[in-house]
């Protein structure tokens, strides 16, 4: 990151590069996405801290050009099986259901990018399985 506008902001980085991040980061820019889920254990096995409200991020897009800013508005944990519809709908990703939102989430949660990242080819997602929700508002 160069421009000095983004200048000490951790990066925000929705999926992996490629077409599903464009159009994640698409979506973040319009509006439409305002909120996100990830695994606990990608934060652990990565050391990660997990966000916390006030914090701000620098979306980047596949390029991992900054974007945009965007402010944690609100951060819960929680077993992926009390997952709310709210939340579902607020990832502006046209999910109606929370079952169709699940069975994409878990889709990308096996994909070979993620289990590399995990170091865990057997990983599984099971109902008690714990994933960070988290709500975010555009600010730049």
């Amino acid at each position: 990151m160069t421009d000095d506008r983004y200048a000490g902001l951790p990066k925000a980085e929705f999926a992996f590069p490629g077409p599903l991040r464009d159009e994640l980061v698409a979506a973040v820019l319009s509006g439409a996405k305002t909120s996100t889920t990830g695994l606990l254990a990608e934060y652990r096995k990565l050391g990660e801290a997990l966000p916390v409200p006030g914090d701000r991020q620098a979306v980047v897009d596949s390029g991992d050009l900054p974007v945009a800013v965007i402010e944690v508005t609100e951060v819960r944990v929680v077993p992926l099986g009390e997952a709310d519809l709210q939340h579902a709908l607020d990832e502006g990703e046209g999910y109606r259901t929370i079952a169709e939102w699940r069975a994409v989430h878990e889709r990308f949660w096996r994909s070979p990018e993620l289990l590399a990242v995990l170091d865990d080819r057997d990983f599984t997602v099971a109902d008690a399985t714990e994933v960070v929700l988290e709500r975010f508002r555009v600010v730049r």
